[in-house]
Parts: C-alpha cells; structure tokens; sequence
C-alpha cells in the first residue's frame, strides 16, 4: 500500500496564444468554462465578497463553492475554493486559487493558476493535483482552436 501526497501549494502556468482580455473571459464567462473546466459552469460577479461557485453544466450539483478575494480584469482573480464534489472534500477548509495573466507578447499571454492554502484540505489537495493540468490545458486548448481538449468538455 502507498500513501500519496500532493504538495499545500500547487502552480501551473503555460502561454496561451490570446491576449489577457481573452483569457480572463475565458476564466470568467460560463459559454467558455463548460468546455474546459469540466463542464461546469462558473458564475460570480467577480467583485470582492461575491460569491465564487462552480456548477455541473445542468445546475444539480455545486463543485465549488468559493468567495472572491480579489478581482482585478484582466490580470488577476483570487478566489477562495472548497471543493463540494465529493462529502470527504466538503468538510475541508477553505483553500485559495489565485489566476494570474500577463501579456507575454503581441496576442499571447502568460497565465499561472497557483492553488494554495491546501495545508488543513489535504484530501482536496490530492484531488485536484491532476485536474489543474488538464483545466489549463483545455484553456488553452479552447482559445487557441475554438475546439474543447476532450470531446464533451471534460464532463
């Protein structure tokens, strides 16, 4: 039997060929994050204090339920995250997802996602330690061909 661990602080970053303002609808606008990000549909008005959450794509379950922290378009969200797929998830703390965009050229972009505070959700931790690489690379998938990474949107 193993025992696997994954690290309190997790950073993914990548270039995207799309400027920031595409990038942030891209994390920000729900016709773009049901055919990445598992299908689920984000809603907030990314205002500090709102509400962050994250649903399946018919509205019957809530994956994420988050506050915003910080909002700044189109450079930097900062949410805080508690992952509700599963009851064992559920019952952790809050962890914190930072996005960060910077232009990195002419119409491409450096995004880093960096999920954090994950010391007291270590179930939480393991569960998205794989799911991070595909949401952004089916980020970048979708804005640099208009086609999602996996047929269906990752559902």
């Amino acid at each position: 039997m193993s025992t696997m661990t994954a690290q309190a602080t997790q950073v993914y970053s990548l270039i995207i060929r799309a400027t920031p303002e595409q990038v942030w609808d891209a994390i920000t606008k729900p016709e773009f994050t049901t055919q990445y990000f598992f299908g689920s549909i984000i809603e907030s008005t990314f205002e500090p204090g709102a509400r962050y959450c994250g649903w399946s794509g018919d509205r019957s379950e809530l994956f994420v339920d988050g506050e915003v922290i910080e909002s700044t378009p189109p450079s930097r969200l900062v949410t805080t995250w508690r992952a509700m797929w599963q009851p064992d998830l559920s019952v952790e703390p809050a962890s914190r997802v930072t996005w960060e965009i910077e232009p990195a050229g002419d119409g491409v972009s450096k995004l880093t996602v960096i999920h954090d505070h994950l010391e007291q959700a270590p179930q939480t931790a393991l569960s998205v330690a794989n799911g991070w690489t595909l949401v952004v690379s089916g980020l970048k998938t979708v804005l640099e061909t208009g086609e999602p990474l996996i047929a269906g949107g990752m559902e």
